[in-house]
């Protein structure tokens, strides 16, 4: 089984450059861990290609292209299985403030905030986007210093201008922390990875990261916006998501497998995290799979 643990990536950019930009057109492997987060936003634009869409608490399908805008510190895994012919992959990595803390608040960049406020939740482009926006995103990588960053805000404002899109991870998390709770982070992401199966007691988790419970219990509620109890269930939600589409073994294995120890209680939730039964699901990634 591949790691869960959503792990604190640090990126650095490239020399003289604000932004960082990987282009490649075969399966590489970077030592990425298959779910990871970091501060930095992120737009891919995969083009002839296929794989899966692992983004918060969305995981699903695609095949030919995507173009899709990971807002920051929102967990996500790698994305490209498999090229088709003449396929290419290219990832931008930015931060919100990579022009300058006051850039981006200017009353001109409006569009712009707005857009990044709504990659938190993840963001896939439609295909008229994907065809407009496509061809500039690949070409980025032919331009250096100023005329990158030209070219590169061309694309943030047709990214900003258009309505033609969905947001992916609509009832999912991304997380608000400052830099130097990012070691906490990982620490409880570490620990509820391991022991998910299990019953996890708020005393225990809150003992790993040096706090009481109570301000536990505040700090992760600021920094995902849930409780700790929400996001462990949920978490063993997008476990079963993946054995689900992964695992040939039955409903009822998968349900204590993801940690669960009631069946009806994982049915409800499962339902209520993505709006299908694990059945229908199942059979939906089925079809999926056999689209690819």
């Amino acid at each position: 089984m591949k790691n869960t643990k959503p792990t604190f990536k640090k990126l650095n950019p490239e020399f003289g450059s604000s932004i960082r930009i990987k282009q490649h057109s075969k399966n590489v492997v970077d030592g990425l861990p298959s779910w990871h987060f970091h501060p930095e936003l992120e737009l891919i634009y995969v083009n002839k290609a296929k794989g899966k869409r692992h983004i918060g608490s969305h995981l699903s399908y695609f095949s030919n292209s995507q173009l899709i805008l990971i807002g920051a510190n929102l967990p996500h895994s790698g994305f490209t299985d498999r090229f088709t012919s003449n396929g290419k992959e290219t990832v931008i990595q930015f931060k919100e403030d990579f022009l300058g803390e006051n850039f981006v608040n200017l009353p001109e960049m409006q569009l712009v905030r707005s857009l990044f406020l709504k990659a938190k939740k993840g963001i896939l482009f439609n295909i008229e986007v994907k065809t407009l926006v496509g061809p500039k995103i690949e070409n980025l990588v032919n331009f250096e210093g100023m005329d990158r960053i030209i070219h590169f805000l061309e694309i943030l404002k047709d990214l900003a201008q258009t309505k033609n899109y969905t947001l992916l991870n609509v009832d999912g998390f991304a997380f608000e922390v400052e830099p130097q709770d990012n070691n906490k982070i990982d620490v409880i992401f570490g620990f509820v990875n391991t022991n998910f199966k299990r019953p996890i007691p708020l005393d225990e988790i809150a003992e790993k990261v040096n706090m009481t419970v109570p301000a536990f219990c505040r700090y992760f509620k600021k920094s995902t916006n849930k409780t700790f109890t929400q996001f462990v269930n949920e978490f063993r939600i997008v476990h079963a998501t993946k054995l689900l589409a992964e695992n040939h073994s039955s409903i009822t294995e998968i349900c204590f497998e993801s940690g669960f120890n009631n069946f009806s209680h994982f049915n409800k939730l499962f339902k209520k995290f993505t709006g299908s039964s694990p059945l229908k699901y199942r059979n939906e990634m089925k079809k999926l799979l056999v689209q690819k």
